[in-house]
């Protein structure tokens, strides 16, 4: 796999800020030619560093004004059955297999309280799900990011 340098780190961060901008325009921010951007990107795509470019959305200006985690206890080797029908639940926006006393993490979001009552019960219902704990967000003061680990990779790599 190997590490990033610089330049990938200075290209992410700039993609970071500006997702929208293109191969020419990171090229001249960054002094490089327009074909070591691409390159760039490409062997960051190959590695799945570069995962894409989604938009970034307010899901509670579309309606989504709650976030809930729940930890999911499951039957022991159910879980992709348990995942393909949790895929199923349009509400459900991420999962992950953990260790400790749950064995999936999982995020969603509702419209409102009745709202995520009924995908907690959507969720309850999946066969192989035999316990939950579910806990509202009330804030989210840290969004997901991942520009601290850029720029220390980008400082770690001019140093050396």
């Amino acid at each position: 796999m190997g590490t990033l340098d610089d330049l990938d780190a200075r290209l992410l961060l700039l993609l970071t800020d500006a997702p929208r901008l293109g191969v020419l325009e990171c090229a001249r921010r960054l002094g490089v030619a327009r074909g070591t951007v691409q390159a760039r990107l490409d062997r960051l795509a190959e590695r799945g560093v570069l995962a894409g470019f989604p938009p970034e959305l307010n899901l509670a200006a579309m309606g989504y004004g709650l976030t809930a985690f729940a930890v999911l206890e499951i039957a022991q080797g159910r879980r992709a059955r348990v995942i393909e029908a949790l895929s199923a639940i349009e509400q459900v926006c991420e999962a992950h297999a953990t260790t400790g006393q749950g064995d999936l993490f999982v995020r969603l979001v509702a419209r409102d309280h009745d709202d995520l009552q009924r995908v907690i019960d959507e969720m309850v219902s999946v066969p192989d799900v035999l316990r939950t704990s579910t806990s509202m967000a009330l804030s989210t003061p840290i969004p997901p990011r991942v520009r601290p680990l850029l720029e220390r990779l980008a400082q770690e790599t001019k140093s050396r």
